[in-house]
């Protein structure tokens, strides 16, 4: 019988990117799975088709041979590709889709996962957070931090062993220095890490007392970090080699340290730009003059107040912005005014305003838009009579 499509086995697009695929495959892989359906010939035949259909799909080289030539692209070498005529990956019968799956789901089983975390034994990465002020996520500051990790044993200089790494250290008895062990559950070949030697495929002879063999011990570290400016809250930053010690030996894990940047009582930031909020008087925008505003750098700017400015209008400083990170230039700083109506009047200040009332409902061109908008509801009501 003709082989189906692939992309009709997992029910997906042509197009269909890979995350549509592998969930595509994920969901119809646990429905037809063996221990699921036991006895069931129908359910293994479609389970084995989408193992096939998704190990060529899942590969970018493959997948493009397929889209190419369809099922013809793998017909030379009896079986196609990791699929089943070959074994797949490991031996498995259900080639190497359904480890992918598996490890994504449930981990990896301990030790590496395929296609790298890294040597085994490798330290752990670590995260920490540290928090700036807006003024320092401007102009970029140094910070200390604390740091509680695993560091290299001084004891045994990370070898685990009391003596010399050479002479104490021995091939592992339950792997025989492979690292790892191998087990058959039902359809699958399950490979973990060897629980006796960590992975490392070597056993310590005599441990070192210090560190128990581990070659690393926990102590608190102070570190110096740089922050750049022009950073943003969230902004992560990597350190290299600074995370937990490796066993015996192995490379330290990566420290991550997140960046939080307070909030400023006079300054909001979004980007590159600043934004200012500034309070007027009701005789300031209303004859207008000039007001002076600071800058996120430690500097004033003098913004021109035309007369008659209303609540709302904004006023743009190129280049007192923020800065931008990993560049020499910065954003823009905009002013937003606020006409403030005043309170706790004295008797004098309500005589003026008073009288400053008479004169607007006798010229009737002092408020436009109050005026225009009154207008529009004596109309409103008219056309109602």
């Amino acid at each position: 019988m003709a082989k189906r499509d692939y992309y009709e086995v997992l029910g997906t697009a042509r197009d269909a990117s890979e995350e549509d695929l592998k969930k595509a495959y994920r969901k119809l892989a646990m429905q037809y799975h063996p221990d699921r359906n036991q006895g069931d010939k129908s359910a293994e035949a479609k389970f084995k088709e989408l193992n096939e259909a998704y190990d060529v799909l899942k590969d970018a080289e493959k997948r493009a041979a397929y889209d190419r030539y369809g099922h013809a692209a793998f017909e030379q070498g009896g079986g196609g590709p990791g699929g089943f005529g070959g074994g797949g990956a490991g031996g498995n019968p259900f080639g190497g889709a359904f480890e992918d799956i598996f490890e994504e789901m449930f981990g990896g089983l301990g030790g590496r996962g395929r296609g790298g975390r890294g040597p085994v034994g490798r330290g752990a990465d670590l995260r920490q957070q540290v928090e700036v002020t807006m003024e320092e996520a401007f102009a970029g500051a140094k910070k200390t931090i604390r740091v509680p990790s695993s560091v290299v044993c001084e004891a045994c200089k990370g070898t685990g062993s009391e003596g010399p790494a050479a002479q104490a250290a021995q091939t592992c008895p339950t792997c025989q220095g492979a690292g790892k062990v191998r087990a058959q559950q039902g359809f699958f070949l399950i490979e973990r890490t060897c629980p006796t030697c960590s992975g490392s495929g070597r056993i310590i002879k005599n441990p070192c007392k210090v560190c128990a063999g581990q070659g690393r011990t926990q102590r608190d570290r102070t570190l110096a970090v740089t922050i750049p400016a022009g950073v943003e809250d969230g902004t992560r930053i990597r350190l290299s080699g600074e995370g937990e010690a490796g066993l015996r030996g192995a490379p330290a894990g990566d420290l991550y340290v997140d960046v939080g940047v307070k909030s400023h009582p006079i300054f909001q930031r979004d980007g590159a730009n600043i934004f200012v909020r500034v309070p007027l008087r009701m005789t300031q925008a209303a004859l207008g003059g000039g007001v002076e505003v600071p800058v996120i750098d430690g500097g004033r700017a003098r913004v021109t107040i035309p007369a008659g400015t209303q609540t709302g209008d904004q006023f743009r400083l190129r280049g007192k912005g923020f800065s931008v990170l990993r560049s020499a230039a910065r954003g823009d700083m905009y002013v937003q005014v606020a006409v403030e109506t005043p309170q706790n009047l004295s008797k004098r200040q309500q005589e003026l305003l008073a009288e400053f009332e008479k004169e607007c409902e006798k010229t009737g061109r002092s408020s436009p838009e109050s005026e225009g908008f009154f207008a529009k509801v004596k109309e409103f009501w008219d056309g109602l009579k």
